[in-house]
């Protein structure tokens, strides 16, 4: 798969931890920032990566801000996006098991670099179930 990632200033260190994860599992990281600590707006990354998925120029997203809660409701304005904010790993196995989340969001202020790892792993290993699940996204 290909993975686009994005972040803010305060989610910059651990989008660079989780692309090395992301290409650990043999996918391929499309990163669109940023790139430094200086503030940035993170609804212009937001945008970028939901935009990638959307035109299938990528298969799914990550989204970090401090708390990604900020990136989650950006990410969730645009069609065709189940964006999903996740601090643990039942409710990432579960976003994509009966949401079909395409963009991850984390909050690098709320999860450490271990348990967020570990939350990519599950998220990118799960598939959709289909289904009843299906005829519920379809609702939206």
């Amino acid at each position: 798969m290909k993975i686009a990632i994005g972040c803010d200033h305060g989610g910059i260190a651990l989008k660079d931890d989780l692309a090395a994860v992301i290409k650990e599992m043999g996918h391929e990281v499309d990163d669109q920032g940023c790139y430094s600590t200086e503030s940035v707006n993170y609804p212009e990354f937001a945008k970028v990566v939901c935009s990638q998925v959307i035109n299938g120029n990528c298969d799914r997203g990550i989204l970090i801000c401090g708390t990604g809660i900020g990136m989650s409701m950006v990410a969730n304005r645009f069609e065709g996006i189940r964006a999903a904010l996740c601090h643990e790993l039942f409710t990432a196995k579960m976003s994509r098991e009966h949401n079909d989340a395409n963009v991850l969001c984390l909050g690098a202020r709320v999860v450490g670099p271990g348990l967020a790892e570990e939350i990519v792993r599950t998220w990118l290993a799960t598939d959709f179930a289909g289904g009843r699940h299906l005829q519920r996204i379809n609702m939206f």
